[in-house]
């Protein structure tokens, strides 16, 4: 799951209107930010295989800090309380709990049996990325409901939440097909490095896309 995510982070901005979207993004891509930094520390694992599935370039080998469902639980409620220490907003703080937690679970639709239920434990996932065409129309379902839903909840006020917003949607959609269409990754490096980089801009761009609107 990819855009997914991020259609959750959008959706969820109606029930916790005083979190940055770009919080609300920061949490539903929070172990997809963790798994890159343990990867190029060495500590999990990937495999570049251009023939893994037909969505995907490689193959998942070890992740159970970052992705075991045991471990995601622990980070939701990490991120939760330090969330909640930081701002005393107590629905941000269970809302992104519950986004750094819904990873997992919209993973476990896509993913092939890579998904570990614990470190060590059994692994699971749906598969739906054997079907591209069925990922892609899941996936941009999510992703427009869900920025339906923020577009609803709030207004622009500025450039930045208007045509910030219009060119930070066009961005990841731009970069979903990209992920498509594209070749191979180079190297497990390039993976991790792209992730991290990745992350920041993301998460960057919504918070300044998203200062510039107000509620509804």
């Amino acid at each position: 799951m990819f855009v997914g995510h991020f259609g959750v982070a959008f959706a969820a901005k109606r029930i916790a209107p005083r979190t940055s979207l770009g919080t609300l993004i920061a949490a539903s891509s929070f172990i997809d930010l963790v798994w890159p930094i343990l990867l190029l520390a060495g500590v999990e694992r990937v495999r570049i295989d251009p023939g893994a599935a037909p969505f995907l370039r490689f193959e998942f080998e070890s992740y159970p800090i970052s992705h075991s469902a045991l471990a995601v639980l622990g980070w939701a409620a990490a991120f939760g309380v330090v969330y909640l220490w930081r701002t005393g907003y107590r629905a941000g703080a269970l809302v992104t709990a519950a986004l750094v937690a819904s990873h997992w679970l919209l993973d476990f639709s896509t993913h092939l049996p890579d998904l570990a239920l614990w470190p060590g434990g059994p692994r699971m996932g749906l598969g739906l990325w054997r079907s591209t065409s069925a990922t892609v129309v899941v996936e941009l379902a999510i992703f427009f409901g869900g920025v339906a839903l923020y577009l609803s909840a709030t207004r622009a006020r500025s450039g930045a939440g208007r045509w910030g917003l219009a060119a930070f949607i066009v961005m990841l959609l731009f970069t979903y097909a990209s992920s498509i269409l594209a070749g191979a990754p180079p190297s497990v490096t390039a993976v991790g490095v792209a992730g991290i980089l990745g992350s920041a801009l993301t998460i960057a761009w919504a918070a300044w896309a998203d200062r510039g609107r107000d509620g509804a």
